[in-house]
């Protein structure tokens, strides 16, 4: 007996759902598509919640901020959670990697003193402020209207807790094991002064009312914190003697640039809508004109505090610095904030 082995392809029926053929054409759909794209719950909400009685339970009015249609945005790194996961934990083994080097040649014990006072009492105290955001961008989850910025906004939930994170096991570190030093760290953000404004400042974002505008609030803080604690002092602590700092700051400064792409894009999906750009892009330059002063007055109190300690850091003019580029990004989607907002950040 014989046999004969053939290659046959089977061509499937269809290549993916129905709903995502209507919208993309009859193609192969990508994972991320498949577990995304049309899944907001739009009917069938039983009752409307006593405590927002003129909305229904998932409604595109819990923010000013609308998409005619709520998946004209896309997150382009296209994460679903397998990728999202794996991404994640490469991410934090790096940082693993970093801290165990530094733990095993006591580099950290080695940083000049100012420089540890600046980790232990200006920067371990921002897993708080990751602890906000990561309030912020639940409540962001929670009330956005399309699975894909909700996705998005849960995304970067867990990003938040993994922040807080990676400070906390710099404070354990410097700690030498004991919780010594993030006691310290919490104490400072309770009643330190240079911590106050920006405390005062992600509380407020936190019950703003209105997830879109916390999510800009929120951004626009971590536009001028980021640049300045994770880039400007990155480079200022290579030339100060203290290149433990710069290790660390990479791995934040390496998340940030990778959550800058989705809020991007989201911004650019908000002020291109074919029906509600231009009342997106109003909001979003008085959502500016509000808080971009408040972030920057509550950087600069902290950035103030960080030039007493090391003088030559230029922590302030790095803060004006940001707060430009801010304006300058928010400009090139023809979004302008108000000169009265920056004289009064002045």
């Amino acid at each position: 007996m014989q046999y004969e082995l053939r290659t046959q392809v089977i061509e499937p029926i269809r290549k993916t759902f129905t709903h995502l053929v209507e919208r993309y054409g009859d193609r192969p759909a990508s994972r991320y598509e498949e577990g995304t794209i049309g899944l907001q719950a739009t009917e069938h909400f039983h009752y409307r919640p006593l405590w927002a009685p003129d909305k229904e339970l998932y409604d595109p009015a819990y923010s000013r901020f609308v998409l005619t249609d709520p998946y004209s945005f896309t997150d382009p790194r296209q994460l679903y959670y397998a990728p999202y996961v794996t991404a994640r934990s490469q991410l934090h083994e790096s940082f693993g990697k970093t801290l165990d080097y530094l733990e095993s040649h006591n580099l950290l014990a080695r940083l000049p003193e100012a420089w540890r006072q600046l980790l232990t009492g200006l920067v371990l105290p921002l897993r708080h402020y990751e602890s906000g955001g990561q309030m912020i961008s639940s409540n962001a989850c929670r009330f956005a209207y399309g699975t894909t910025i909700a996705q998005c906004a849960g995304y970067a939930a867990f990003d938040r807790v993994g922040n807080a994170q990676i400070l906390s096991r710099i404070g354990l570190a410097l700690g030498g094991g004991t919780t010594d030093a993030l006691a310290e760290a919490k104490a400072a953000w309770m009643d330190a002064p240079a911590l106050q404004g920006l405390r005062r400042y992600v509380e407020q974002a936190m019950v703003a009312g209105d997830w879109g505008v916390e999510m800009v609030a929120l951004d626009l803080a971590d536009s001028l914190l980021y640049a300045v604690l994770y880039r400007h002092l990155d480079e200022v602590a290579l030339l100060g003697g203290a290149g433990s700092y710069s290790l660390l700051a990479q791995h934040l400064a390496g998340w940030f640039a990778d959550q800058r792409r989705w809020v991007d894009a989201l911004y650019k999906a908000w002020t291109a809508d074919p029906q509600t750009g231009a009342a997106n892009a109003e909001h979003l330059a008085a959502v500016a004109a509000e808080w971009l002063p408040k972030a920057q007055a509550a950087v600069t109190q902290l950035t103030a505090a960080i030039d007493e300690l090391v003088p030559d850091a230029g922590a302030v003019g790095a803060v004006a610095a940001a707060a430009d580029s801010v304006t300058a990004s928010l400009a090139a989607l023809g979004v302008t904030v108000s000169a009265q907002s920056k004289e009064e950040s002045a």
